[in-house]
């Protein structure tokens, strides 16, 4: 379905029978019909020229039709099976692009009707939507590949208004300057749209799917394209996901569709595609894919011990030296071999033929290249000698290992098994420090927090589970809509990711015990996990726009309903109402009590409520201490507070508590009162001993110092 341009409220219907159908949507009548070209249409796309179309047939052909004279201008056929897609370039050069269901684009000379040149292999998967910028050379296709390569592209008010959709096929939608209200359209299925200036209203989207977008420019010799910028993720579901460098800021990721992502959790203009494995059976031995944390450096292809047998042997562990230099392979024969990354050489394996009797579930070295610890079907997990390759002694198991993962700062060994729990070794006495069970399904993944304290562990029973090694118990439980295949915490701690089955995305979590406070008691054995919503696309009904109709609807009063009547200002009656009343709102508590202390000597009750006052208080207290901001005055006319608030410093000083609040309030009362205190004798006398009294303090504060830096001074040149 498309909109021609300049044809107002109308819209062309395309049909897999191949007959094309004009309808005016406003009055729901069919205007005319077109009979076709004896195949389905599967693309419908406006040229630059009024009243011409494309159509893209299900056979391959592309007609260029005019729908004012129902008349066939040109047409063209492409090799690659139906037309998925079609673009006119409107920067000049009369240029049609035609996307096909292999992922190739060709492109027409509409001028001399020939093919002009082609651009194979542009995306993995079928062209899914190809559209030019207008008035430039850049061309933007994206295909169901999940690869996303965007530039300057900006879709701006986009308003559709109770568009109720329902299993309608439309096949590339065009639509310019067009609003569409109470639009109900049953069967219609969304292949391509390309809308211009629409503006969408309460759009509610489940499970949306990223896909492939590029943007091509075409600024090459005899009018070929070059790919200029490409937005790309990965094609199906990731597997495996480790963070990468000590910042926690790049995330790797390895899914089935054989390619290595690299994820940046700043922005997305730092990912990157880091590469992709071979299909071929053949190649399951010779390509090896691992990620080391020293570096994105290069790769090599490895080949084992006995390339005669290769075919009878997959790579089932893989863990890399804390130097960086050897990677030790764990096969499902029960091989164990070691090879150098530099140089892709076979370096030595386990054992004398097999490490283990069964598949090795699980490799991985310590810190120092001294140890490597390998878990198999066998139910054993085996110490080995790094450098003579010999083993140094084993541990008997429960049950047959399903994975392992080993923290190399603390020497903590996790084991998921079979049977759903967790053991956890301590690599230097070899015993099994701690197990936990809780898990209903197989676990599928588990990490470590940085500093060793918490166990993350993913399950087949839709739970992500945190455990505390130190307390040996469950601190953290939740459940997920689908079950997380794996898990990595960031080196920094802030942030766990997950992937999830059947599903492309990679998830991002918070860590809530760095932003508050969280507590962290253990959960009961029957503790029930609630279920979290994983991030969508699907919008919170809170978190919906309010249609430009209730805005509409809404009543503004006037200023002034009449001359004959009063309006109220609408101000809260704090604002009017205390104005009579400001001299008993001036009189404090504060000030009260402090003259009546002047009499007893006694000023606890006085200071006990000037510390309950915030610093904006305190300075009205102390500026109101005065006649002129509000004080008792003696009967004489004179300020009598103004001593009585120096008699109360002096006896803070005098008790030795509150020394450092007594220094405060001191300093901004003779900032406040000042030229108040040089006019009143009484004062100044009072003045004049508090001096007194503070030199004498600082004199024995001075003398503790000395003291104290004396004697650390002697202790410190006696050690060195």
């Amino acid at each position: 379905m498309m909109h021609p341009s300049t044809y107002l409220n109308k819209v062309l219907l395309g049909s897999s029978q191949g007959a094309l159908q004009l309808w005016n949507i406003k009055t729901s009548k069919l205007l005319f019909t077109f009979p076709g070209w004896s195949a389905g249409v599967t693309v419908l796309q406006q040229s630059p020229a009024v009243d011409v179309v494309g159509v893209g047939t299900a056979t391959g052909r592309i007609i260029i039709h005019n729908i004012r004279l129902d008349e066939t201008l040109m047409s063209f056929t492409q090799d690659w099976g139906p037309i998925s897609s079609l673009a006119f370039r409107t920067d000049g050069p009369p240029i049609l692009a035609s996307g096909s269901p292999q992922g190739h684009i060709a492109f027409w000379d509409l001028e001399r009707r020939h093919l002009v040149t082609q651009q194979r292999h542009a995306h993995n998967t079928a062209i899914a939507a190809a559209t030019f910028l207008h008035g430039e050379p850049l061309l933007i296709t994206n295909g169901a590949d999940n690869a996303i390569k965007v530039v300057n592209l900006k879709v701006v008010n986009l308003k559709v208004v109770n568009l109720k959709v329902v299993n309608l096929k439309v096949v590339n939608l065009k639509v310019i300057n067009l609003k569409v209200v109470n639009l109900k359209v049953v069967n219609l299925k969304v292949v391509s749209v390309k809308v211009i200036n629409l503006k969408v209203v309460n759009l509610k989207v489940v499970n949306l799917k990223a896909v492939n977008l590029k943007v091509w420019i075409f600024d090459q010799e005899g009018g070929g394209a070059r790919l200029l910028r490409c937005r790309q993720g990965h094609s199906a579901p990731p597997t495996t996901i480790r963070h990468h460098g000590n910042d926690g800021k790049n995330i790797l990721s390895a899914g089935q569709d054989g390619t290595l992502q690299s994820f940046s959790t700043v922005h997305e203009r730092f990912n990157k595609s880091l590469g992709h494995a071979p299909a071929s059976p053949r190649h399951h031995w010779t390509v090896l894919c691992c990620c080391s944390s020293v570096g994105l450096g290069r790769h090599r292809g490895v080949s084992p011990r006995s390339p005669s047998n290769h075919h009878l042997e997959l790579p089932a562990a893989v863990d890399i030296t804390s130097c960086g230099n050897f990677a030790v392979i764990g096969s499902s024969s029960g091989r164990v071999d070691v090879y150098n990354l530099q140089s892709g050489l076979h370096r030595g394996g386990l054992g004398a033929e097999r490490a283990h009797s069964g598949a090795v579930r699980g490799v991985a070295t310590e810190t120092l290249n001294q140890m490597t610890f390998t878990a198999g079907s066998d139910w054993l997990l085996k110490f080995w000698r790094f450098k003579t390759r010999k083993q140094e002694g084993e541990l008997k198991l429960p049950a047959a290992p399903a994975s392992m993962m080993l923290h190399r700062d603390s020497g903590m060994l996790a084991l998921a098994l079979d049977d759903f729990t967790l053991l956890v070794v301590d690599i230097e006495t070899r015993r099994v420090v701690r197990k936990f069970a809780g898990h209903q399904g197989n676990i599928n993944d588990m990490t470590f927090s940085p500093d060793g304290r918490w166990l993350v562990t993913v399950a087949m029973d839709c739970t992500i589970r945190t455990w505390d090694l130190p307390s040996g118990s469950l601190v953290d439980c939740f459940l997920v809509a689908m079950a997380p295949t794996s898990v990595s915490l960031s080196p920094t701690g802030d942030f766990l990711v997950t992937t999830h089955v059947d599903s492309l995305g990679v998830y991002l979590w918070t860590n809530k015990s760095l932003c508050g406070p969280v507590g962290l008691r253990p959960l009961p054995a029957d503790f029930l996990p609630t279920e979290e919503t994983l991030p969508g696309v699907m919008a919170d009904a809170s978190e919906q726009e309010v249609t430009s109709e209730d805005f509409d609807d809404a009543y503004e009063s006037a200023d002034q309903l009449g001359a004959e009547l009063v309006t109220l200002s609408l101000l809260p009656e704090s604002r009017w109402k205390s104005l009579m009343h400001l001299d008993t709102i001036k009189r404090s508590e504060f000030l009260s009590d402090l003259q009546a202390a002047l009499q007893t000597s006694c000023f606890d009750r006085p200071l006990s409520l000037l510390k309950d006052c915030g610093p904006a208080a305190v300075s009205v207290e102390i500026t109101c201490l005065t006649s002129l901001g509000g004080g008792a005055t003696s009967p004489g006319g004179g300020a009598s507070l103004l001593p009585a608030f120096i008699q109360m410093i002096d006896s803070m000083l005098a008790s030795g508590r509150d020394f450092d609040l007594a220094q405060g309030y001191l300093a901004l009362f003779l900032k406040v009162h000042l030229r108040s205190l040089s006019q009143d004798s009484v004062a100044m006398a009072a003045l004049l001993g508090l001096s007194n009294r503070l030199e004498a303090g600082w004199a024995e504060l001075r003398t503790s110092f000395d003291q104290s830096m004396c004697l650390l001074s002697y202790a410190k040149s006696a050690l060195l």
